[in-house]
Parts: C-alpha cells; structure tokens; sequence
C-alpha cells in the first residue's frame, strides 16, 4: 500500500484512482461515497462508529446501524484494495492526493506568493484553488458535516477568486481581462465584499474603460446605502476620488 499512487477526489464528482485505475463505480453507492468522503476527510482523527453512522444516514439509521456500517465497510474495503481501512480508519500513502487538501495547500501558496509579489505563482496557485472549490461538495446531502465542507468550499473560492484576480491584475497585458473576469465572478458572489467591487473597478480602469469603473463604485455605494445603511470604506472612496481625477484631466 505504500507505494500504491492514489487520488481522490471528493469535490464535484467523487473520483477515486489508483495506480492509474479508476475505482470509483466500484463504490458501494451513494452511501459508500459518504463514507468514503467522511473517512478521507477525517482520517488523522479518532472517529468513533456513533459518528460514522451520524454522517451516513443522520438521524435515521437502520436498525441493525452496526451489521449495516460492517456491510458497508466491507464493500468499501474491496472497492478501495490495496488501500488499508483499519477499523474506521482509511490509511492513504503519504504521497496521496485529496483535492479538497490539494485546494487548502494550493490557497496558502497563492496568498503567500501574492504578499511576495512573486504574480505567476499567486496566479497559478489561485487557479489550482479555484478549480476545485467550484465544483463544490456533495450538493444532494444534507449533513451538518457536509454543509460545513461547502461552507468551507465557499469561502475558499472567494479566497482564489480574489488572490487570482489580484495577481492577473498585476501580471496585466492579456491577463487584465481575466482579473475583470474573476472580480466581476467575486462581485456576484459577495455582493457587499468591498475589495471585490475595487478589484473590478481596477481590471476596468487598467483596460481604459475609467467610465464602467465609475459605475461600478456607484453600484457598491447604492448597494450598501439601500440594503445596509453604510457606505464605502475609506480605501475604495480613495480609489473612486482618484479616478474622478483621472476622468476630468482626460482631453474631451
């Protein structure tokens, strides 16, 4: 098992690989694939059968919950060969490859590169983040612990979505319109992120396009008025005044 090459991943469609083959229809249903998701995920902990039968079936297991678990385990374990489940425990080679895992390191570089100024790092790290956090997290259950997982998902993607734009922003030349693309994505997910409508407004005004960067401050500022009583922040009241200045110095 230790030099089996094995990824996994749990984000999006559940897709299982190892050396090089794909296992994944040969999990034991949509309940296999809670358990695998569950037993990935919480892999370096003690995890007790009570809380693997919660993240199952929730409030209403079977009524044999153990023979149950046991059948279930039993299939993953042969789905999964020559992965080890011990107990309840998966035990995946050191070397092995979970996207959600993959996406939290992948957001740790990006951010870290973006505050070295090292942009093609910060882009390309973003991306890989992003990539993943997209796809979310098996959207049909209703779990506490799988509604925390997309929680999770959702705050990562806003997280790459603005380290990406950042950082295609200062690469600029053909990457300007990804950072507009990206801030504009960033802007309809969270409508009152005010560093997302500033990360717009400076995609649009490095393109030339000062008059949509204008609007879009007023959008922000309309939006906070009407639906929270407060204004802009300082910083993006700075950035709309310095771009006011810019538009009234242009030549008619």
């Amino acid at each position: 098992m230790a030099h089996a090459r094995v990824r996994i991943q749990i984000c999006g469609r559940i897709t299982v690989e190892i050396n090089g083959e794909r296992r994944e229809t040969r999990l034991p249903g949509q309940q296999g694939r809670l358990l695998l998701a569950y037993a990935v995920l919480r892999r370096h902990e003690s995890i007790t059968r009570d809380e693997v039968t919660l993240a199952i079936w929730g409030d209403q297991p079977p009524r044999a919950a153990d023979g149950a678990l046991a059948a279930l385990l039993s299939k993953l374990r042969r789905a999964l060969a020559p992965i080890s489940i011990r107990g309840l425990r998966i035990e995946l080679p050191p070397d092995g490859w979970v996207d959600l895992e993959g996406a939290r390191a992948a957001i740790h570089r990006a951010e870290s590169a973006l505050v070295a100024a090292d942009h093609p790092r910060a882009w390309a790290a973003a991306q890989t983040a992003l990539f993943v956090a997209r796809r979310g997290f098996l959207p049909d259950e209703d779990r506490p612990w799988v509604e925390q997982v997309g929680h999770e998902l959702d705050g990562l993607r806003l997280r790459a979505l603005e380290t990406y734009a950042e950082a295609a922003l200062r690469l600029g030349d053909t990457e300007l319109a990804t950072a507009e693309r990206a801030s504009r994505e960033l802007v309809g997910l969270a409508p009152y992120r005010d560093s997302a409508y500033r990360l717009l407004m400076n995609a649009l005004a490095a393109r030339g396009n000062y008059a949509e960067a204008l609007r879009t401050y007023d959008q922000l500022r309309h939006r906070l008025r009407d639906d929270l009583g407060a204004d802009p922040s300082p910083d993006s009241q700075d950035l709309h005044a310095s771009m006011l200045a810019v538009r009234s110095n242009e030549p008619n």
